[in-house]
């Protein structure tokens, strides 16, 4: 079996997926004649296999870069090979994903496949003026893109740039999820986009490390493996929440898991627990015991006969997962996707957002409304866990990290957190106050608490360093942070300028309404938000290592230079007659002054900046206080080992310049 395993498990993996494409199509009704403008029997039942070839496309390439990006060393022979399954994988992904366009083509407009010139510019037309068209073509572009760099590019830090473009061209995929307009679009599209990605690295490192198998010596296939059991758990966990966010969205109540989509729901569902109860066999037993065999010397054939038997059972379940998805994408859903715009009478906020308005702003309802973002959801939720699972390793080896580091890193993600799904959430879309409130408080208030937990220094202690030439999440850390990007951007001056000038490009741009408008745009902005707060914290208070550092009076100047250009962009956000995206926040139909609450979110940039600013002034001066001491204790230890050398030389010198001058 092990030796077959590179052609028995792909060829189970297609087989399943293929078989329980069709079945789900036979389930769920997807290949049924249309009653108007059917594009026949191939297209039918041709596009639900063509995006099943798209989604295992997508997973043997994002499965060779994660593998060689994060488990695999370039100094041996699986690296090369594990890129050349990426990049085959990617032609996968092209082909399928042109086949997909002109299957689509075809099953929406109707038409039949000829090669004249009529047929040539209505496909034409499709790709560039129809959103549909426009998408399936970005996807097909930049599929095209990444083959050609899988092949090329063999740098282990620029094949990070490869895997960048590579989840590019998922997101017109996973906005196409759900139609725009409709209740949930922001979520379906987030849980969409998730999903995508990490089924697509859990099927594909599994795929790779079946097919590099006769490549990855003997002893180095339990370190392969346990590197990547670490990424198929987490993928596990984004995989089953995501799932279920997408479910929620289109089924609703668990009644409607009778319907043929619920059951393409359940069979996904089984799929997911099998797999689950496969990752912790292979963690629990079998990489311990390979392990352990190889540490011996005195390895069997029966355990590595028992891993790939476990692997092909795997490879078997995620097919099934994969063919129920592709049927999934062709079966109607219980809950009906309404665009806004066939609402029998839709409100400005429905036919802007997709959503009714929330209720009146209040305290209250701030605090107890929420408005789920599963992104953000997981970041902050990931964010806790592993930084006090690293201050749990530390202190179970004997070294000490000061508690407070702690304290306030888990409440900065805890503020995170309500802001990203919580009441303010809730309003950012529709009122310019609470987007203002959210800006201030990730740019701000957010860093200020995220900066002193040194989440750069617990890295570095806590995550075990690799000494065979892969890069771990140690070894990436630090390499971005002493990159040379991050020299310029860390630079506090650089830090300062783009903490303040974006207010001014953001809100006095087009940028404002793609963030209001797309969802991507929207979470864009958070980055962007969180990222300039972080390094400008991070370069008055900051205590992971950075390039350069100002002495203190500078970083108090800098510091109020740099608050006093914020309120001033508030002062003119209060002072200002002309309203900001005025076709958007002007017209959500609230029955309030618009203006007014433009203006409220001008005194709250203004205002808000206060506390933080405080907070940052107050830990400037303390830091300051603190390394004159240190300062001063060193010297006085330097002066106790030395007999105050240094002194006695110096008196010395200024007693021969007096009898000189005396002499004189």
């Amino acid at each position: 079996m092990p030796r077959s395993a590179r052609v028995f498990g792909p060829a189970v993996l297609l087989t399943v997926a293929v078989l329980a494409t069709l079945a789900g199509l036979v389930v769920g009704g997807g290949a049924e004649p249309l009653p108007l403008q059917d594009a026949g029997p191939v297209v039918r039942w041709g596009l639900p296999i063509a995006k099943l070839f798209v989604n295992l496309g997508v997973a043997g390439t994002l499965g060779g870069l994660i593998m060689a990006v994060w488990a695999l060393t370039p100094k041996q022979r699986e690296f090369g090979a594990a890129l050349d399954v990426a990049a085959a994988s990617a032609a996968v992904f092209t082909v399928a994903a042109a086949t997909t366009t002109l299957f689509t083509f075809l099953s929406v407009s109707g038409a039949a496949l000829t090669f004249d010139d009529r047929f040539g510019a209505a496909l034409g037309q499709f790709l560039t003026t129809i959103e549909l068209g426009q998408a399936w073509l970005t996807t097909t572009l930049v599929a095209a893109a990444v083959t050609v760099l899988c092949f090329a590019v063999r740098n282990h830090t620029a094949l990070v740039f490869v895997t960048a473009l590579a989840l590019v061209s998922l997101l017109p995929m996973a906005e196409q999820g759900h139609a725009a307009g409709t209740s949930g679009h922001d979520q379906a599209v987030t849980g969409l986009g998730l999903h995508l990605v990490f089924a697509g690295v859990w099927l594909g490192g599994l795929l790779v490390i079946v097919l590099l198998r006769g490549i990855i010596e003997p002893g180095r296939l339990p370190v392969v493996v346990a590197r990547y059991s670490t990424v198929a758990l987490i993928s596990f966990i984004v995989v089953a929440f995501s799932g279920y966010v997408s479910a929620a969205l289109r089924v609703g109540t668990l009644d409607q898991l009778a319907t043929p989509y619920g059951l393409l729901i359940v069979v996904k569902l089984v799929a997911l627990l099998a797999l689950g109860g496969f990752g912790a066999l292979q963690r629990r037993w079998l990489i311990g015991r390979m392990q352990r065999a190889g540490a011996s010397g005195t390895g069997s054939a029966r355990t590595p006969g028992a891993f790939w038997w476990l692997v092909v059972g795997e490879l078997a379940f995620m097919g099934l997962a994969s063919g129920a998805a592709a049927a999934l994408a062709r079966t109607a859903t219980p809950v009906e996707q309404v665009p806004a715009t066939d609402l029998a009478q839709p409100t400005p906020a429905e036919l802007l957002t997709g959503e009714p308005l929330p209720p009146p702003p209040s305290i209250e309802n701030y605090l107890t409304l929420w408005n789920f973002d599963p992104l953000w959801v997981l970041a902050c939720g990931f964010g806790i866990f592993f930084y006090v699972a690293g201050v749990v390793r530390l202190r179970r080896r004997g070294d000490r990290w000061p508690i407070y580091r702690a304290v306030l890193w888990v409440a900065g993600m805890l503020l995170l957190f309500w802001v990203t799904n919580g009441g303010v959430n809730a309003y950012q879309e529709t009122l310019f106050s609470a987007h203002m409130l959210a800006h201030m408080l990730l740019t701000m208030a957010v860093p200020v608490m995220l900066v002193p937990g040194a989440p750069v220094t617990l890295a570095a202690r806590a995550i075990h360093a690799r000494k065979d030439g892969s890069r771990g999440g140690r070894e990436w850390i630090l390499l971005a942070v002493h990159s040379r990007f991050a020299g310029v951007i860390a630079n506090p001056i650089v830090a300062a300028v783009l903490f303040a000038g974006s207010l001014w490009v953001f809100y006095y741009s087009g940028l404002l309404r793609w963030a209001m408008e797309d969802h991507i745009g929207h979470e864009w902005m958070i980055v962007h938000f969180l990222i300039t707060g972080y390094l400008f914290a991070q370069s008055l208070i900051g205590i992971d290592p950075v390039p350069y550092r100002l002495p203190y009076p500078f970083r108090l100047l800098l510091l109020l230079a740099t608050m006093a250009f914020h309120a001033f962009f508030g002062v003119a956000l209060m002072m200002g007659t002309g309203l900001l995206a005025a076709d958007w926040y002007g017209a959500m139909g609230w029955g309030t002054d618009a203006l007014a609450d433009q203006v409220l979110g001008g005194g709250i940039a203004w205002s808000i900046g206060e506390i933080p600013t405080l907070a940052l002034a107050i830990t400037v001066a303390v830091q300051w206080s603190r390394s004159d001491e240190r300062e001063s204790r060193r010297r006085d230890r330097h002066a106790d080992r030395t007999g105050d050398a240094e002194l006695e030389e110096y008196n010395a010198r200024l007693a021969a310049i007096a009898e000189r001058d005396a002499r004189r």
